[in-house]
């Protein structure tokens, strides 16, 4: 049975979200609406389980590549953006794919620590991939995706972030997504604050 996904388009100054609804296991080509390059686009194409749900999140930075990649291949580093993390310790590996990280979140969400394994870390690309492999938290078999490509006008940077997870007992999909594109969109539009602020030319 065919997803059935929903396109809301939010100013361009912020995030455009794709929700997916699934109510069996098949490929739901997260990023497909966006012009992305077919290699890039395949990355986000997630296995959806029947008790999963998938979403993307896309955010356009007035900021190069090169500046935006610098701060997201960070995975040593995630807090540098991603507000709602405290800490971040890396337990196994170099930071090279494999590599292990525990995470801490700040207090008022409904987890306390996450434990996740670098999946893709693809330079040239420009891809970065994680999944959680334990932690206490509710969001179990958490896979994320984010790609970089430039923007239209090839002085920006697109950021696509998609990902799938586990629905939790006593929620819905729609539940699920709504809470995890909330703070997928907070992150990246950290991102962009920080990326952009980086990019500004310095004055003599």
């Amino acid at each position: 049975m065919p997803s059935s996904l929903q396109l809301h388009r939010i100013n361009p100054r912020n995030p455009t979200v794709i929700g997916c609804q699934n109510k069996q296991s098949h490929i739901v080509p997260a990023a497909k609406y966006f012009a992305v390059p077919e290699s890039v686009a395949d990355h986000h194409a997630h296995s959806v389980g029947p008790n999963q749900c998938c979403s993307s999140v896309v955010q356009a930075i007035d900021a190069a590549v090169e500046t935006v990649w610098s701060v997201v291949r960070r995975f040593d580093n995630p807090q540098a953006y991603k507000h709602f993390l405290k800490s971040c310790h890396v337990i196994d590996g170099d930071g090279n794919v494999g590599t292990l990280r525990e995470v801490h979140v700040v207090s008022g969400l409904p987890a306390e620590s996450s434990r996740e394994r670098l999946e893709i870390l693809d330079d040239e690309r420009h891809v970065l991939s994680f999944s959680v492999v334990g932690g206490d938290h509710r969001l179990n078999n958490y896979r994320s995706v984010t790609t970089l490509h430039p923007s239209a006008n090839g002085t920006g940077t697109v950021v696509v972030e998609s990902y799938v997870v586990d629905v939790p007992q006593g929620n819905t999909k729609e539940e699920t997504c709504v809470f995890v594109d909330t703070i997928v969109r907070c992150n990246l539009q950290s991102l962009a604050q920080i990326a952009e602020k980086h990019g500004q030319p310095k004055m003599s």
